[in-house]
């Protein structure tokens, strides 16, 4: 194969979506709003009606907030699939469509969050279809720039920041689906996944 015709975008895309075609979509389908709100443990953190989070920080715009901290503590507190759907569609998402790929600005404090599990899912395949439309138009000049400011390491090129947000990607999105199995078995379920 010619090094100088191989499309870079093309493969670093592949591994994000190699994982959602055939590991992660279908572990996300029929998710419930029980089990989008259900906390495993007391006081985790997740995504909340407005007013009713105990969490030190409660940011969002619409009738649903996400509860965080700045530093965040020691340990971390435990987060629900709503939160950590709210924390991909944003903050790994939604963030860097803004700031590389044109889409509108979005923050943590901006953000209207899902108040249902349906609602989540359609703003994660809004999300990631802007991220996997920005990718594929790179090219290898556009993997090479760098990542920039907004970015925790803005001199890394951009292909280091594709290849952490599909690790981001599938971490937090393979944590969702453990929770999904975790529901599952605590409330007497069968697991027909």
């Amino acid at each position: 194969m010619d090094a100088n015709k191989f499309d870079w975008s093309h493969v670093l895309l592949q591994q994000w979506e190699w994982h959602w075609d055939n590991q992660i979509r279908a572990r996300l389908d029929g998710l419930t709003d029980d089990e989008y709100f259900w906390s495993p443990v007391p006081d985790a953190w997740s995504v909340r009606p407005r007013g009713t989070s105990t969490a030190p920080i409660q940011a969002g715009t619409g009738d649903y907030t996400i509860d965080f901290a700045i530093p965040q503590p020691a340990p971390a507190p435990f987060t629900t699939i709503a939160w950590r759907l709210g924390h991909v569609i944003v903050g790994v998402l939604a963030v860097r469509n803004a700031t590389h790929f044109g889409a509108p600005p979005a923050s943590y404090e901006t953000w209207e969050y899902a108040g249902s599990a349906a609602e989540a899912l359609d703003q994660l395949r809004t999300q990631l279809g802007v991220w996997a439309d920005g990718v594929r138009g790179l090219g290898e000049e556009g993997l090479r720039a760098p990542a920039g400011p907004g970015e925790a390491f803005p001199e890394l090129s951009m292909a280091d920041l594709v290849l952490h947000i599909h690790r981001e990607l599938i971490h937090h999105l393979s944590e969702v689906s453990l929770l999904r199995d975790l529901y599952l078995h605590a409330n007497g379920k069968e697991v027909t996944r």
